[in-house]
C-alpha cells in the first residue's frame, strides 16, 4: 500500500508561551538550503583580486549571466532586481534537489514554500503599479479595456500567484510521487521475475529498482528542478518588470 503525506511534523515547542511553533520537514530543508547559500555567498565572495582565480571566474561569469537575464527580461532600469531573482532560482533550485541526499524532503514539494514565494511576487507587482500609477490609477487598471472586464481582470489578478504557485508545487511533488510510484512497481516486478528461484534470499533481492530510479531522479529532481526554478523566476521577472516600466513610459503615461 503506498501512502502519499505532507511533510511530517519533527517538533513542536511553545514561545513564552505566546504560540505554538511547529517545525516540519519543509522548515528544516528550507534552513538547509538558507544556511547553504549563505555559506556558499561568503566563501564566493572571499579573497576577490584584480587577477582572478578560477574559482572567481567562475563566479563573476554566473553573475553576469544573472544580470543580463534581468537586463533582457526586465530593461536595465530594473536591475536592482537582480539579487532577489537569483535568490529565488538558488532557493528554488536548492529546495528541490536537497532531496537528492535521500533523507530530507523537496521544500518545493511543500505548497506552502511556492504560495509564500508567488505572493511576494505579488506584491512586488501591487506595490509598483500602486507606486508609478496611484492607488485610484491601479484600481483603474482594472477597468481596463472595456469596463466589463473587470471581474475576469479582478480574478486574473487572484490567479496569478495561485497558478505559479501550484505549477511549481504540482511539477515537484508530481514527480516524487510518481518517482515512488515506479519504485515500488519496481519491487513488486522483482519479487515476481525472481519468485521462482528457490533461496528466500535472492528472490527478495529487489533487483529491478538499481539504477532505473536513478535516472529518475536526475529527470524529476535535476532537470524538472533547474526548469521549474527558471520558469519561476522569468515568471517574476516577468510580472514584476511589467509594473516597473521604464521612466519614459511612466512619463507618458
Amino acid at each position: 500500500m503506498i501512502e502519499v503525506t505532507g511533510p511530517k511534523i519533527l517538533f513542536s515547542f511553545s514561545f513564552f508561551g505566546l504560540f505554538d511553533v511547529t517545525i516540519t520537514e519543509t522548515v528544516l530543508s528550507s534552513f538547509l538550503v538558507m544556511l547553504t547559500l549563505v555559506i556558499l555567498s561568503i566563501w564566493l565572495g572571499r579573497n576577490l583580486k584584480k587577477r582572478p582565480s578560477g574559482k572567481q571566474v567562475l563566479t563573476e561569469k554566473v553573475v553576469g549571466m544573472l544580470y543580463n537575464m534581468v537586463r533582457d527580461t526586465m530593461g536595465e532600469h530594473n536591475l536592482r532586481f537582480a539579487p532577489y531573482i537569483g535568490a529565488l532560482f538558488c532557493s528554488s533550485l536548492l529546495g528541490t534537489l536537497i532531496s537528492m541526499l535521500g533523507f530530507f524532503r523537496s521544500a518545493t514539494a511543500d505548497i506552502s514554500t511556492t504560495i509564500t514565494w508567488a505572493l511576494v511576487t505579488s506584491v512586488l507587482v501591487w506595490y509598483y503599479n500602486i507606486k508609478n500609477n496611484g492607488f485610484f490609477g491601479w484600481l483603474k487598471g482594472f477597468t481596463e479595456p472595456i469596463v466589463v472586464m473587470t471581474p475576469m481582470n479582478i480574478v486574473s489578478e487572484i490567479a496569478q500567484p495561485i497558478s505559479m504557485a501550484f505549477r511549481h508545487f504540482g511539477n515537484v511533488a508530481g514527480g516524487s510521487v510518481l518517482t515512488m510510484l515506479i519504485y515500488n512497481a519496481l519491487a513488486a516486478a522483482s519479487a515476481v521475475i525472481l519468485g521462482w528461484i528457490p533461496n528466500a534470499f535472492i528472490s527478495s533481492i529487489p533487483i529491478l529498482q538499481v539504477g532505473i530510479p536513478a535516472v529518475l531522479s536526475l529527470y524529476f529532481d535535476l532537470f524538472s528542478g533547474f526548469i521549474q526554478a527558471l520558469v519561476f523566476s522569468m515568471l517574476t521577472m516577468v510580472y514584476v518588470g511589467a509594473a516597473c516600466p521604464p521612466p519614459a513610459e511612466k512619463e507618458a503615461k
